[in-house]
């Protein structure tokens, strides 16, 4: 049985740009085995599943270490973007998606998909064993989420300046790690980068997830409810963002860059 499957790069208007998600949009579910199978194969830092349920889709997301994510932002765009732009939803109906997460939709804002996802608020934390040393910063604060550490930084140029240790890294009790600090360039207000080798990816382009905890905490430290959010990865990515109550909204471009099919 052929099983087609489509890359595309989530937060940017540019291929090879943003972060790079595998879409597989299944008649069926598939077993997990397969599914890990595919996204190790893939080796893209996420590769969703989709596959009609009720209302909607049901959508899981994988690493290429066969781990299974609670929650992904740019895999999910990828997948709102398949679906209208493949003919499985009319491009002016909005995107239902039953995750470990919670219900997620997706609906078109002009260009962009915008997201309505669950803040993930940080609480103050004290660093744990190695993480300072590991990132080779000075911390303004230290915050954890439901499911990542959050470091704040003094300088945007620290941010892109950081050349993290991995191996210690990977030792955290934690999804992973978002550096931040307030933007002094290109129009934005904070920046990120965001390590998670612990789930088999050292450094995620473009991570939609970590801002449903970077928007919430910014709120705090500037006092908006709307920003402009750049990861300041290799590849880079942009998001908007929006604090809505309890939830989050995120919203981005997606460009399709491969098209194939699955084999076995």
């Amino acid at each position: 049985m052929k099983t087609p499957i489509v890359q595309v790069d989530s937060f940017t208007a540019e291929a090879f740009r943003g972060n790079p998600a595998g879409v597989c949009i299944l008649p069926a579910p598939r077993d997990e085995r397969w599914m890990k199978l595919v996204a190790a194969e893939m080796n893209v830092s996420e590769t969703a599943f989709l596959s009609p349920v009720g209302d909607g889709f049901s959508l899981r997301w994988f690493t290429p270490a066969e781990v299974e994510i609670d929650l992904c932002g740019h895999a999910t765009l990828a997948s709102a973007h398949v679906l209208w732009e493949d003919g499985h939803l009319p491009a002016t109906e909005t995107a239902r998606f039953h995750t470990r997460s919670g219900l997620l939709t997706a609906q078109r804002d002009g260009v962009d998909i915008e997201l309505n996802f669950p803040a993930t608020p940080d609480e103050q934390a004290d660093p744990p064993p190695g993480l300072v040393d590991a990132l080779g910063v000075t911390p303004r604060y230290v915050g954890r989420s439901r499911f990542d550490y959050l470091i704040e930084v003094g300088h945007e140029d620290d941010v892109r300046r950081l050349r993290p240790d991995f191996g210690r890294l990977r030792t955290l009790a934690a999804r992973g790690v978002m550096v931040t600090a307030r933007g002094t360039s290109n129009g934005a207000d904070f920046v990120s980068r965001f390590f998670a080798p612990g789930s088999g990816i050292d450094e995620d382009p473009v991570t939609g997830s970590a801002h449903c905890c970077l928007g919430p905490f910014w709120g705090r430290r500037l006092n908006k409810q709307s920003f402009v959010a750049h990861q300041v990865s290799r590849r880079g990515g942009v998001l908007k963002v929006t604090l809505d109550g309890d939830r989050v909204r995120l919203a981005g471009r997606a460009v399709t860059v491969l098209r194939g099919e699955i084999l076995a």
